[in-house]
C-alpha cells in the first residue's frame, strides 16, 4: 500500500473555501527530481492569483504552493543527500505540478537550494520566495548601489518588508508605503527611514524630501504605477515585480504619454536560479546572529489554510504567513 500525505488541494478557482485538506498519495521522485518532507511553506500573493483563477497554465485539481522548506526524503540522481535542508521555489510549483502545501513535495532539483540552519522552521519557511523576490528585485533588476535611494511601494508586504532589509544593509536610503498608520511602526523596525502614509500621491511626499529616487520597487500594481514612477528622478528605475492590488495589466498603454521622461521602467519574475546558494545561507546566518529580522505576522497548521488565505485576500497581514506542516 503507497504511502499517504495530507494535502492542500483546489479542484478549481474559487473562495477560500474551495482549498481542501484530503490524503494523497506520496509522491515518488524520478531522476532529477528530489522529494521533499515539508516541514513549513510560506503563503504568497501568487497562490492567490491562482485560486482565483488568474494565473496562466494552471491545470487542476492542484496542490499549490510555490514554496517549502523541509529535508531531502530521496533523490534518485544523487544531486542531494538524504536528510540535508533545502528550500525549493519558484519553477511552476504549485500551477503545473504540485506544490508545497503539502506534509511531501517532489520538484526539479533545479528548485531546490540546499542550507543548514539551526533556525526554527517557522522563520525558515518564511524565507525562500520573500527573499528570492526581494533580492533578485534588488540586484537583477534594479542594480541597486550603496548610497541610492529607493522607495517601496508596498512596503508591509513579506516582500517589501525583506527589500528593506536588503537595502540597509547596503547602506541606501529607503522609503517604504503603507495604507494603514497602525503599521508604520512594522517599517521603522524593518530600518524604513522615511514610512510614507499612502494616500494615493505618494510622489508628492517623496518630492518633498528629494528630487525624486534613485530606484522604486513597484509591489501593489499597475493602479499605482504611474504616482511611483513620478517619485523616481529623472534617470531613475522602477522596478514592476508585485500585484497586491489584483490588476496586472496597463490598458491602451502608450508609452511616451505614460511614462515620464526619461524614467525607466523593468519588471522581475525570478526563480531558484536568481537566488545563489550563498546568499540564501548569508541570510540566515544572519537572521540568527540578530542582525537580520524575519517579518512575519503568523504562524499557523495545515488546518487553517482557509483562514490564512481570507486573511491575505483581505490585505490584513504585516508580513509572512508561515504554515507548519
Amino acid at each position: 500500500m503507497k504511502p499517504m500525505m495530507k494535502a492542500v488541494v483546489l479542484d478549481a478557482p474559487g473562495p477560500p473555501e474551495a482549498l481542501r485538506i484530503r490524503q494523497l498519495p506520496v509522491p515518488v521522485p524520478r531522476p532529477g527530481e528530489v522529494l521533499i518532507r515539508v516541514r513549513s511553506f510560506g503563503i504568497n500573493r501568487s497562490e492567490l492569483h491562482t485560486r482565483l483563477g488568474l494565473a496562466e497554465g494552471v491545470t487542476f485539481p492542484r496542490v499549490l504552493g510555490i514554496e517549502a522548506c523541509g529535508i531531502v526524503e530521496a533523490c534518485p540522481g544523487g544531486e542531494l543527500q538524504s536528510g540535508q535542508q533545502v528550500a525549493a521555489m519558484m519553477g511552476n510549483m504549485g500551477r503545473t505540478y504540485d506544490g508545497g502545501y503539502a506534509e511531501y513535495t517532489c520538484v526539479p532539483v533545479s528548485q531546490a537550494i540546499a542550507f543548514r540552519s539551526d533556525l526554527p522552521w517557522s522563520t525558515l519557511g518564511a524565507i525562500p520566495e520573500m527573499l528570492q523576490t526581494a533580492y533578485g528585485s534588488l540586484t537583477a533588476a534594479l542594480d541597486v548601489q550603496p548610497g541610492q535611494s529607493i522607495l517601496i511601494r508596498g512596503g508591509t508586504s513579506s516582500v517589501g518588508l525583506a527589500a528593506a532589509v536588503l537595502a540597509k544593509q547596503r547602506g541606501m536610503t529607503v522609503y517604504a508605503t503603507t495604507r494603514s498608520t497602525a503599521k508604520r511602526q512594522v517599517l521603522v523596525d524593518a530600518g524604513v527611514d522615511h514610512v510614507l502614509i499612502d494616500d494615493g500621491d505618494v510622489a508628492s511626499q517623496v518630492l518633498a524630501h528629494s528630487e525624486g529616487v534613485d530606484t522604486a520597487l513597484e509591489l501593489v500594481g499597475t493602479p499605482t504605477l504611474p504616482d511611483t514612477l513620478r517619485a523616481t528622478r529623472n534617470r531613475g528605475t522602477v522596478c514592476f515585480t508585485g500585484m497586491l492590488s489584483n490588476e496586472w495589466t496597463v490598458r491602451d498603454f502608450y508609452p511616451i504619454a505614460y511614462l515620464p521622461r526619461c524614467i525607466r521602467l523593468c519588471a522581475y519574475s525570478g526563480d531558484a536560479s536568481d537566488l545563489p546558494a550563498p546568499v540564501l545561507q548569508d541570510f540566515l546566518d544572519r537572521v540568527r546572529a540578530g542582525t537580520a529580522k524575519v517579518p512575519i505576522d503568523q504562524i499557523c497548521g495545515l488546518d487553517e489554510i482557509v483562514e490564512v488565505h481570507r486573511r491575505m485576500e483581505n490585505n490584513e497581514a504585516s508580513g509572512k504567513m508561515v504554515v507548519i506542516t
